[in-house]
């Protein structure tokens, strides 16, 4: 089951404006989904990757600006989501995720400058 710290986040997400209610809804649910499909199969070490990490750095001081965690479980929910917020990731930023995903790739998979905006993005999953 998730735990309440996973749940607590997603609603002071909901709570802060940052996702809308019915995203939360859908987060929730594809969280309990996971629970369901983590609860059938026995863990096998840490050969498959279980977190999918978002880090938002501001250029000029350092300080982070978003730092998340997703359980893999809710990568396509959370990546649609996070479309919302970047809509300048073209389609090919996107398959490239989803393909490093899919494939089961570790680590660091994406590593953007964005001078514009004055942020440095980093995608991993762990």
């Amino acid at each position: 089951m998730a735990n309440t710290e996973e749940r607590m986040q997603i609603l002071r997400m909901i709570e802060e404006g940052k996702i809308s209610a019915a995203d939360g809804v859908d987060l929730l649910r594809a969280l309990d989904n996971t629970d369901r499909a983590a609860a059938g199969e026995p863990l096998k070490g840490s050969s498959k990757p279980r977190w999918f990490r978002v880090r938002v750095t501001d250029i000029k001081s350092g300080r982070k600006k978003v730092d998340v965690n997703i359980p893999m479980g809710l990568v396509n929910v959370g990546i649609k989501m996070g479309a919302k917020f970047a809509p300048e990731i073209d389609g090919t930023q996107y398959e490239a995720i989803m393909d490093a995903v899919e494939s089961g790739q570790q680590g660091k998979i994406m590593d953007v400058f964005d001078e514009e905006d004055g942020e440095h993005v980093e995608i991993f999953v762990e």
